[in-house]
């Protein structure tokens, strides 16, 4: 297996490519579960999401490591395509993270993608400088 090491030792190398296009970006090392948001808007006219649209809603994609992030983004690398506007569910190991994000940014590389997603929400304090 000496090859998903050497692509592990190089996930922050490849990932920080696209961390240049964010200047507040700080790394990080944040294991993440990430599954596709299959959310499409439907309400059931009060403003309230119908639950039975939404069953099944989050389709696990994989776990991989949040690299870099700014308070409102995120850049991982992943071993499946997202694509621009994808909406995905994340969810830090430890719980304390869960928000739904859109893909911003994406560089596409050999058998790996670096992704950049953007919460929907405000997610406070998830990240914190020292």
């Amino acid at each position: 297996m000496p090859n998903q090491a050497t692509a592990r030792a190089l996930a922050p190398d490849i990932v920080s490519r696209l961390a240049r296009f964010f200047p507040e970006a700080t790394p990080v090392r944040i294991p993440i579960k990430l599954s596709r948001s299959n959310r499409n808007g439907n309400t059931n006219g009060n403003g309230n999401s119908d639950p039975a649209a939404h069953e099944n809603e989050n389709l696990f994609l994989q776990n991989t490591i949040i690299e870099f992030g700014t308070p409102r983004e995120i850049l991982f690398m992943v071993d499946r395509p997202l694509e621009f506007a994808d909406r995905v569910l994340v969810e830090s190991t430890d719980g304390s993270l869960h928000a739904e994000a859109s893909v911003v940014a994406v560089q596409y590389h050999p058998e790996r993608t670096v992704v950049a997603v953007r919460f929907l929400k405000h997610v406070p304090n998830w990240i914190v400088k020292s």
